[in-house]
């Protein structure tokens, strides 16, 4: 089912004005016929008084039947309207509108209420909720939000809670993420799914636990993250606008028919669960260590490589390959050590 936008004016002022002075009429020709009742007339003229009453009392009752059409909207917002379970179409744009009375609103989404930018409590229902609790305020808002069906066409964040899963290592990740989204298409969201609100987050779940299970937390040898058969440097910590965009474009793919547009997605929080983190930090800090070795290893070598060759150059001291050996340890054992080396001068001959 395709959005069909209903190209009603917006004459819902003077619709009401109408309405109003219909009223001042049927007020006036009630207590007009009244008199003309009270005075005693009979006949054709009785007649004529008892009708005028019928008729102001039909149409004071009919006016809250036309007051029913009266419909405002605010920016960005928009109404799905059905008239006896056939979708007529949608009103979009600010303004004062009137509609068919008979008409009815439908937003199966309305008391949704999701960690998300539109459903947060406002200022009255946070006092509210220190008194009665946050399961009655809650309810309470729910039950409000039910009575409005208007649908909102704004940009929205939905905040996804945190989910623990497996990487393709079969490490423990927990990890969440922000969706932004708007509601483009109003009848697909409002027909083709049950509740768009949550449809939207079960993907958002979905669609997470599908992307993670693809990557690494840290780059691992040997993983195909891109699918093209070769090893590759993604990961989750290292790769994160690549796996939030893979993340966008699957949640978008499952959420089409549901008239959402997911405009961005982004990780929120990532790391090891609990019962591995300890570990996977002892890790990293002996990667860390190990690396530092390496380094420190390498310009070690490179300054006695030096040493050695500048002895060598300018003819200092010769030395046979039993002292070269002796030199590159002491030299080693200065460079490479965790504490300052505490040197032995020796003052006899060398050999």
């Amino acid at each position: 089912m395709c959005e069909k936008i209903l190209q009603t004016k917006k004459n819902g002022m003077a619709m009401l004005l109408l309405i109003l002075l219909g009223y001042v009429a049927a007020v006036a020709v009630f207590i007009a016929c009244g008199v003309v009742l009270d005075g005693g007339a009979a006949g054709a003229a009785f007649a004529l008084a008892v009708a005028g009453i019928v008729i102001a009392c039909v149409y004071i009752i009919a006016g809250f039947f036309l007051l029913a059409g009266l419909k405002v909207l605010k920016p960005q917002e928009a109404l799905v309207l059905t008239l006896f379970g056939n979708y007529i179409g949608t009103l979009k744009g600010e303004g004062f509108y009137w509609v068919n009375p008979f008409c009815t609103a439908v937003n199966p989404a309305a008391g949704t209420r999701l960690r998300q930018s539109g459903d947060v409590q406002s200022g009255d229902a946070a006092g509210l909720a220190a008194m009665l609790g946050k399961e009655a305020v809650n309810q309470a808002a729910a039950n409000a939000a039910a009575s409005g069906k208007k649908i909102s066409l704004k940009r929205m964040t939905l905040n996804n809670a945190r989910q623990k899963i497996n990487d393709c290592l079969g490490n423990p990740v927990e990890i969440g993420i922000a969706v932004i989204w708007q509601v483009k298409d109003t009848a697909k969201a409002v027909f083709n799914v049950d509740n768009y609100k949550e449809y939207l987050s079960l993907q958002c779940d979905s669609a997470l636990r599908n992307v993670v299970r693809i990557y690494p937390y840290d780059v691992a040898p040997g993983i195909d993250t891109t699918g093209d058969g070769k090893p590759d440097d993604g990961s989750l910590r290292g790769s994160s606008e690549v796996v939030a965009e893979r993340i966008r474009a699957e949640i978008q793919e499952k959420v089409e028919d549901a008239g959402i547009e997911v405009i961005d997605a982004r990780i929120t929080y990532l790391a090891y669960a609990p019962e591995i983190a300890a570990v996977m930090l002892q890790r990293q800090q002996a990667s860390a260590i190990i690396d530092a070795r390496k380094m420190i290893v390498d310009g070690a070598v490179g300054m006695v490589e030096m040493a050695l060759d500048r002895l060598n150059e300018n003819h200092v001291v010769e030395l046979d390959d039993e002292r070269k050996a002796a030199m590159v340890s002491n030299l080693l054992v200065v460079l490479c050590g965790n504490h300052d080396a505490q040197p032995v001068v020796n003052s006899g001959s060398l050999y």
